[in-house]
């Protein structure tokens, strides 16, 4: 079903899972949002109080309630703030990144959104020109390479390059969920929730446990 361009409340049949609405009518992509809730758990206990870090963790708590809104009342609006929460966050990060990674003031860490709208822009223009499924989330694909090229004298690359493996793999799993519907009836968008929490939680991790274990960022304040 497609739902008109000012019909909010409009039902979203938009997954394998998904067979009639209802709040249950996606068991497996809505339990498996419990992923974002514990990464942000995790997050908020490793950040120690700090206030920067913990708004990573508030992030993937927003990711967490919107995802589950989005899969329980299956209404256009709900799915508009889960694609909003994930842009918060993917926002977020990059003005951490470049304080806590690159050492920028927070006056000049800000200019990261501009910056990774300029990279956004040609990448998803580019993955929609080729016809490639989720276009959309290629231009957080191809950022945490960019950030594992940023930190290629730092020892947390190998994280970024990690994370962009399995954001990969998490990606193909969201984009294939209707191909598989006959023969995998769930579909396999459950997967990319749960691989991206991971992703998400990882790179998470790192920029906490950088931020907490410097002098200078303990004391810094967004």
């Amino acid at each position: 079903m497609h739902p008109t361009a000012t019909d909010w409340t409009a039902y979203v049949d938009g997954y394998c899972e998904r067979l009639a609405p209802g709040l249950f009518g996606e068991p497996l992509n809505t339990v498996s949002n419990l992923g974002f809730l514990i990464a942000a758990v995790a997050i908020w206990r490793q950040a120690r109080g700090e206030t920067g870090p913990r708004l990573l963790a508030v992030g993937l708590a927003l990711i967490f309630a919107a995802s589950t809104a989005f899969h329980m009342l299956a209404t256009r609006w709900a799915g508009s703030a889960d694609s909003a929460a994930i842009a918060l966050f993917v926002l977020a990060y990059a003005v951490v990144f470049a304080h806590v990674f690159l050492r920028a003031p927070w006056r000049w860490a800000w200019l990261a959104v501009p910056a990774f709208a300029a990279l956004a822009v040609p990448v998803v223009a580019g993955a929609s020109a080729l016809g490639v499924p989720g276009g959309a989330y290629a231009a957080p694909l191809v950022a945490l390479f960019v950030l594992a090229v940023l930190t290629a004298r730092d020892g947390a690359w190998p994280l970024f390059v990690v994370a962009g493996g399995l954001f990969g793999v998490s990606l193909t799993f969201r984009s294939v969920d209707h191909t598989v519907c006959g023969s995998f009836p769930p579909g396999t968008h459950f997967l990319w929730h749960l691989l991206n929490a991971t992703v998400l939680y990882l790179v998470s991790r790192t920029a906490v446990r950088r931020w907490v274990r410097s002098p200078e960022q303990a004391t810094a304040a967004p």
